[in-house]
């Protein structure tokens, strides 16, 4: 069973192509106009190890239009990759550190968006990105991908140092929750 896909998608607003491979390596190409986005989504395929290759333009110059559709095409290319779900361990958690933030990640890969997440950000920037838009991301791909995901701020104080090892644990619990570990879809239901 091959978990690839390929998708596109263009408005008035932004332009993507997205190509992942849930069975790669961590093998990123990621080419987005927000250098911190970038840096980001390059953790979430090294340490997820699926290889992701990103093109996105900001047709109207706005990242939030930008980071909210590659959370769109990148939530519904995993989820379209899983087909019927069947085998995955489907859930995990992480308990991350990242100098000093620390950072609890758990998600179910259940088809009942949620995400919550309880964090304490006082910057409004980093680099070139504005921290509202780390929630958006994830909110954003949690809804596409049909993503139980809670996210929890441990601790820390440096906004890099807290987004990017949240972007980390993230990455580490995909990795663990999409590998085959059987052949029968993980819920009492039957159904994902």
């Amino acid at each position: 069973m091959q978990r690839q896909i390929e998708k596109t998608r263009t408005t008035k607003e932004t332009s993507i192509s997205l190509k992942i491979n849930l069975d790669g390596n961590g093998k990123y190409s990621i080419n987005t106009p927000c250098r911190f986005f970038n840096h980001m989504l390059e953790q979430l395929s090294a340490h997820s190890n699926i290889d992701i290759s990103i093109e996105a333009k900001a047709l109207d110059n706005n990242f939030h239009h930008l980071i909210e559709d590659c959370a769109i095409v990148l939530g519904s290319a995993i989820k379209e990759a899983l087909n019927d779900k069947k085998g995955i361990k489907r859930y995990s958690s992480i308990i991350l550190p990242m100098d000093d933030a620390l950072i609890l990640c758990a998600l179910d890969i259940s088809q009942r968006p949620y995400f919550k997440m309880n964090f304490s950000i006082k910057e409004e920037k980093t680099d070139d990105f504005e921290t509202v838009l780390f929630y958006h991301f994830f909110n954003t791909l949690s809804y596409n991908m049909g993503l139980c995901l809670h996210l929890k701020m441990l601790d820390g104080y440096d906004c890099h140092h807290i987004i990017e090892a949240s972007f980390k644990a993230v990455a580490k619990c995909l990795n663990e929750a999409i590998k085959i570990n059987g052949d029968k879809v993980p819920s009492t239901k039957g159904v994902l």
